[in-house]
C-alpha cells in the first residue's frame, strides 16, 4: 500500500481533481430520485401546488380561514397576501419563507379544509360532544356541509372563545400525529391549497405542467452535469491509471536493466516478463478502477444513508437487513477466493515459462518429434491455471446472482411495507420510490467496493512481485569512489580468481591465473561446461568473482566505473543476438555515433560485406526479431561487426565463430589481425584451428587451468589439449601444414 500511495504521488492534483468530480457526481446522483419523487408526489398527484399556502384565495375564503387561526398566525396570513380585488395573491417567492409559513399555518388551513366539507358522519362525529347542537340548529340540510359560517356565528356571538378553538386545533393535530405525521399534514393542507386556487381561478393544469416542466428541466441539468463529471473521471483515472503503470514499467525496466545475471537467474526470464506485463496491468486497472470506485462508493453509501433518514419513511431496518446479507456473502466468497490469487500469479508464470521454452525451442521440437509431448505439458500447466480460475470465477459469479437476489427481495419488501404506509398515510407514492431508488444506491455502492474487494487482493498480489523487483538491488554495481578509464590499453590479468554460482557449494572456477596482453590474442579452449564462458564473463562483470580479482591495466574492475569500465568491451556472446531493425541499427549498436564508412568497414573485417550487398536493401535490411531471417552464420557475423564498429581495447569472442565455415573463419581471424592488432583479444573457442595462432592458450578442465602456452607448446606438454586437437585435425595440421597454416 505504502508503494502504491507513493507511485501516486506525482500525480496528486489529477487525484484531487478526481475526487471533486466524484463529489459532484455523488450529489447529482443523490439529488435525482428526490426530484423524482417531487413529480410524482407534486407534479402528478398534488397538481403541481408546492405548498400549503394557496397561490391565490377568494377574499371570502381568506376570511373563512382566520376563523382557525390565533392573532400570530392571523399576522402572518395578513402579511403575507396582496389583495387584489375579491382575490388575494401571495407575494412571497422565496421557497425557504413560504417553508416556513406551512409549518405555521398548516394545522390552521387542514381545519379549514376538513370543517368546510364535511359529510353527514364526520359532522355527527364532531357533535357527540355537544347534545345540544344538530345539524337543524346548524341550519344543515345537505352534504358534504360547510360548517364555516356557525362558527363565525358562534364566534361573533362569543360562544367559542380562543381555547375552544386550540382545543380544537390540538386534537386534530393528535389526529394527524397518530394517522401520518406531519407529512399527513402537508399533504391535505396542499390538497385544500389546491382548491381554493382552483375557486380563485388559477389554471392547475398550466400550473402542473409548469412544475412538471421545470422540475424535469433541473433533474435534465443535474443528469447532463453527473454525465459530465464521469466522463471526467473516467478519463482522470484512466490517464491516472496509464500513468502508474508507466512509471511501473519504467522503474521495472530499469531496474531489471542493472540486474546481473544473478538476479535475472533468480527471478528467471519468464517471471520477470509476467511481471512486467501481467502483474502491471492489474496494478493499472485496480488504480483506475479504484479511484472511480473506492472513492465513489463510500461517498453515495453514506449519502444514501443520509437521504433515506430524511425521506422520513421509517424503514431504515430494510436497509440494515440488506447491507448485513451482503456483507455476510462478501465474507463467505473471500474467505474462499482470496487465498487463490497468489496461486494464480505462480501459474501464470509457469505458463509463460513453458510457453517460451516451447516457442525458443520450436526447431529442436519438430527434430525430436516431440510435439506430442509438449502439448501435453502445456495442457498440464494450463489446466491447473484453468481450475483455480475456474474455481475463481465460479464463487464470484455466484456473488452476483446472490446480490441481485438481495436487491429485488428488498425492493419487493420495500413495496410491501410502503403500501400499508401509504394507506396509513405515513408515506407518498414518490416518497416510497425514492426510498427504493436510495436502497439500491446503497446496496450498489456495497456491490462496488465488492468488486474493487475481489481485484484488490489480486493487485496487492501482483504489486509485491513487481515492488519485489523493484527493491532488488543488483550485486553488480558501482562503488562510491569508482575509478573512470582513462587512456586504456586493455591488458587483462585474472589473479587467482575464484567464483561460484549464488548459493552454489562449489566453486565453478578456481585458481584462475593468467594474463592477456595488449595487442595479443589470447585463446581460452576447453571441453563443455568447464567454465569457459563463466571465466569471460567476469571480465565485463555480468557477474563478480567470490575471491582473488580481474584487473584491467592494473586496477580491479569491481573500482571501475561500469559505464567506463563496458565502454571498453567489445562482447561478442556465444549465441549470436540481434535485434529487431535493420542490418545498419544492429552493427551501430555499441557505437550511435558510428559512420556509414565505419559500419562498412566494420562489416567488411566480418566478412558480412558479401551478404549484406547481396540484399535488394543492402544495410537497410531489415532485422526481425531475434534475427530469423538470418541464417546462424550471418547472425554471428553481424555480432562480431557490431562489437568491431564500437572501436574497443578489449574484445571478447565466446565460441562467436562456431557458426562459421573453415574458409571464412580463416578469413575473419586474419582481418581481426591486421585490424585490430592494438587491442586485447580474447577468444574462447571448441574448435583448435580456431586458436592454434593465438599468442597465448588456456586451456581448462573442471574449472581449472591445466594448460598454458602456444600450439606447439601445448602438442607438447598438455595431455589435454593434446587430445582435443588430435580429435579434430590431421597429423598435417598439427604441423601447421594445412587449412590453417596460412592464418
Amino acid at each position: 500500500m505504502g508503494r502504491w500511495l507513493k507511485t501516486l504521488k506525482p500525480y496528486t492534483f489529477s487525484i484531487i481533481i478526481v475526487i471533486a468530480l466524484l463529489v459532484i457526481q455523488a450529489i447529482c446522483e443523490l439529488t435525482l430520485p428526490d426530484y423524482t419523487s417531487r413529480i410524482i408526489d407534486t407534479g402528478i398527484q398534488g397538481y403541481g401546488v408546492e405548498h400549503v399556502c394557496p397561490e391565490k384565495i377568494t377574499a371570502e375564503e381568506f376570511e373563512y380561514a382566520k376563523l382557525f387561526m390565533d392573532e400570530k398566525e392571523e399576522k402572518l396570513w395578513n402579511d403575507a397576501y396582496n389583495r387584489n380585488g375579491d382575490i388575494y395573491e401571495i407575494k412571497y417567492t422565496d421557497e425557504k419563507v413560504l417553508d416556513d409559513l406551512d409549518k405555521e399555518l398548516a394545522i390552521a388551513i387542514v381545519l379549514d379544509g376538513q370543517v368546510s366539507g364535511l359529510d353527514e358522519e364526520a359532522l355527527l362525529k364532531i357533535l357527540e360532544e355537544s347534545p345540544d347542537v344538530t345539524p337543524e340548529v346548524l341550519g344543515i340540510t345537505e352534504y358534504p356541509a360547510d360548517l364555516r359560517p356557525a362558527i363565525k356565528n358562534m364566534q361573533d356571538a362569543g360562544m367559542m372563545d380562543d381555547s375552544m378553538l386550540e382545543e380544537m386545533k390540538t386534537k386534530v393535530s393528535e389526529q394527524l400525529d397518530a394517522l401520518g405525521g406531519e407529512e399527513l399534514q402537508m399533504s391535505m393542507g396542499r390538497a385544500h391549497a389546491k382548491v381554493l386556487d382552483e375557486q380563485a381561478g388559477v389554471d392547475i393544469y398550466a400550473k402542473q405542467q409548469g412544475y412538471l416542466g421545470r422540475t424535469g428541466g433541473i433533474m435534465i441539468v443535474v443528469a447532463v452535469i453527473e454525465a459530465a463529471a464521469m466522463i471526467l473521471v473516467s478519463f482522470f483515472a484512466s490517464r491516472i491509471g496509464a500513468g502508474v503503470g508507466r512509471d511501473l514499467r519504467g522503474k521495472v525496466y530499469s531496474q531489471v536493466m542493472k540486474f546481473s545475471n544473478a538476479e535475472i537467474e533468480k527471478f528467471s526470464t519468464a517471471s520477470l516478463i509476467t511481471r512486467t506485463t501481467n502483474d502491471i496491468q492489474n496494478i493499472q486497472m485496480t488504480t483506475t478502477l479504484a479511484l472511480r470506485l473506492v472513492l465513489y462508493s463510500p461517498v453515495m453509501a453514506i449519502g444514501g444513508v443520509i437521504r433515506v433518514a430524511t425521506t422520513g419513511a421509517g424503514m431504515w431496518w430494510v436497509i440494515a437487513a440488506a447491507i448485513l446479507a451482503i456483507v455476510g456473502i462478501i465474507i463467505f466468497l473471500f474467505a474462499l477466493v482470496i487465498p487463490k490469487f497468489a496461486v494464480v500469479q505462480k501459474l501464470v508464470d509457469n505458463i509463460n515459462r513453458i510457453t517460451r521454452e516451447i516457442v525458443t525451442g520450436l526447431p529442436v521440437i519438430r527434430a525430436f518429434g516431440n510435439e506430442k509431448k509438449e502439448v501435453e505439458r502445456f495442457k498440464g500447466a494450463n489446466m491447473d491455471l484453468y481450475k483455480v480460475q475456474l474455481f475463481i470465477n465460479r464463487a464470484i459469479s455466484f456473488m452476483y446472482p446472490s446480490f441481485m437476489f438481495v436487491m429485488f427481495g428488498v425492493s419487493t419488501l420495500i413495496v410491501w411495507v410502503g403500501a400499508h404506509r401509504i394507506d396509513e398515510g405515513y408515506m407518498r407514492v414518490g416518497q416510497m420510490t425514492a426510498f427504493i431508488t436510495y436502497t439500491m444506491l446503497i446496496i450498489m455502492s456495497f456491490i462496488m467496493l465488492t468488486v474493487m474487494a475481489v481485484m484488490i487482493p489480486r493487485a496487492a498480489v501482483a504489486a509485491r512481485r513487481v515492488d519485489e523487483v523493484i527493491n532488488t538491488d543488483s550485486s553488480i554495481k558501482n562503488k562510491p569512489d569508482a575509478t573512470v578509464l582513462a587512456d586504456t590499453k586493455g591488458s587483462v590479468e585474472f589473479d587467482n580468481v575464484n567464483f561460484a554460482y549464488p548459493g552454489a557449494d562449489e566453486n565453478v572456477l578456481s585458481n584462475i591465473s593468467f594474463t592477456a596482453q595488449a595487442g595479443k590474442t589470447t585463446a581460452i579452449i576447453g571441453s563443455t561446461g568447464c567454465g569457459k564462458s563463466t571465466l569471460i564473463q567476469l571480465i565485463p562483470r555480468l557477474y563478480d568473482v567470490s575471491d582473488g580479482s580481474v584487473k584491467i591495466d592494473g586496477t580491479d574492475v569491481r573500482d571501475i566505473e561500469l559505464k567506463s569500465l563496458r565502454e571498453q568491451i567489445g562482447y561478442v556472446p556465444q549465441k549470436g543476438i540481434l535485434f529487431s531493425g535493420t542490418i545498419k541499427s544492429n552493427i551501430s549498436y555499441g557505437n550511435t555515433d558510428a559512420t556509414d564508412d565505419e559500419i562498412k568497414e566494420a562489416a567488411v573485417i566480418a566478412q558480412a560485406e558479401d551478404f549484406i550487398e547481396k540484399k535488394e536493401e543492402g544495410y537497410e535490411s531489415p532485422i526481425s526479431e531475434g534475427g530469423t531471417n538470418v541464417s546462424g552464420g550471418q547472425k554471428q557475423r553481424l555480432a562480431i561487426a557490431r562489437a568491431l564498429a564500437k572501436h574497443p581495447k578489449i574484445f571478447i569472442f565466446d565460441d562467436s565463430f562456431s557458426a562459421l565455415d573453415l574458409r571464412t573463419d580463416k578469413r575473419l581471424r586474419k582481418a581481426l589481425k591486421e585490424n585490430v592488432g592494438d587491442s586485447t583479444v580474447i577468444i574462447v573457442a571448441q574448435r583448435v584451428s580456431t586458436i592454434m595462432n593465438a599468442d597465448l592458450i588456456l586451456v581448462m578442465e573442471d574449472g581449472k587451468i591445466v594448460g598454458r602456452g602456444t600450439h606447439q607448446e601445448l602438442l607438447e606438454g598438455c595431455d589435454a589439449y593434446k587430445e582435443i586437437a588430435q580429435s579434430q585435425l590431421t597429423p598435417e595440421e598439427l604441423l601447421g601444414k594445412g587449412v590453417s597454416a596460412n592464418a
